[in-house]
């Protein structure tokens, strides 16, 4: 099991993303959540396996690549601390 925390800046709120990337954690067997940060980012903490989390932040990319300018991944020790996908207000 792996865990990423990612930031998304961009044209990222206000567009759907928190609720595009819940609907699509749905589809992998990833734990974690989304947010919206203060600073205009978005910010995801996905854990699973090593190819659903890859397959999760594709599948994320590539739904929503119009609207994010950089992306920042960091690889964090395995914390398994999440039970589902949540969107964090």
């Amino acid at each position: 099991m792996i865990r990423k925390h990612i930031y998304y800046s961009g044209r990222v709120q206000g567009v759907g993303f928190r609720y595009t990337t819940a609907r699509i954690a749905a589809n992998y067997f990833v734990d974690g959540f989304v947010r919206n940060m203060m600073d205009g980012r978005v910010e995801i903490v996905v854990e699973g396996e090593k190819s659903d989390v890859q397959a999760f932040l594709n599948a994320v990319a590539g739904e929503m690549n119009d609207y994010i300018r950089d992306t920042q991944i960091i690889d964090e020790p395995d914390a398994d601390k999440f039970t589902g996908f949540d969107i964090r207000f």
